[in-house]
C-alpha cells in the first residue's frame, strides 16, 4: 500500500517540466525512447491554451513526482462520452507501492465526475505487469481491436480530397 507521505492532486502547468520527464521516462521503459516528439510548448498550449484537450493527475511526495495518469475526454457513438486514459505511469522506483491504483482511482472519479459511459485505455501487449494490474482490477482487455494510426508525416503525405479540405 502507498505510504501515507504522498499527495494526489490535478496537474498544474507548472508541474509539465517533471511530467515531460516522466513521458520520456515511460518511452524508455516502452522501448521508444526516441519517440516522443512532445514538447513543453506544445502541452502548455493543448493543456492550458484557451481551448485545453487533456487533463492529469499527479502524485507527489515533497518534490518528487513518483505518478503521473493523464486523460482526455473522446466520444463513442455508440456509448456517448469516454474518458481516454493516454498514460498512467509511476517512477520505476515508486513502483509495487500501490501508486497506480490511487492514479487510477482519480481517473475514474472524473470519469463519474464527468459523465462518461466508458474508461478505455492501451496496454502494450507484452507488458505483464501492467496486463495483470488492469486485470486485478476488473478490467476487460480487448485483443479483437487493432489500432489505427497516422504519423505526423504520414498526415502531410496523405492525399485529402479537394471537397474535404475545403470543409
Amino acid at each position: 500500500m502507498a505510504p501515507t507521505t504522498y499527495h494526489l492532486r490535478r496537474g498544474r502547468e507548472a508541474d509539465l517540466p517533471r511530467v515531460l520527464a516522466l513521458i520520456q521516462e515511460l518511452a524508455a521503459y516502452e522501448r521508444a525512447p526516441d519517440a516522443v516528439t512532445n514538447t513543453l510548448a506544445m502541452m502548455r498550449q493543448d493543456g492550458f491554451g484557451p481551448t485545453p484537450i487533456f487533463g492529469f493527475f499527479v502524485l507527489e511526495n515533497g518534490d518528487e513526482l513518483l505518478g503521473l495518469a493523464l486523460y482526455y475526454t473522446a466520444y463513442s457513438t455508440w456509448k456517448g462520452r469516454m474518458l481516454y486514459l493516454e498514460d498512467l505511469v509511476v517512477t520505476e522506483a515508486a513502483r509495487r507501492g500501490g501508486y497506480g491504483r490511487l492514479l487510477f482511482d482519480a481517473v475514474v472519479a472524473e470519469a463519474r465526475r464527468t459523465g462518461a459511459q466508458r474508461l478505455k485505455w492501451q496496454v502494450l501487449d507484452w507488458n505483464e505487469p501492467a496486463i495483470k494490474f488492469y486485470r486485478r482490477l476488473g478490467a476487460e482487455l480487448d485483443a479483437e481491436w487493432l489500432n489505427g494510426n497516422l504519423s505526423a508525416e504520414q498526415l502531410a503525405a496523405y492525399e485529402v480530397n479537394v471537397s474535404a479540405a475545403a470543409l
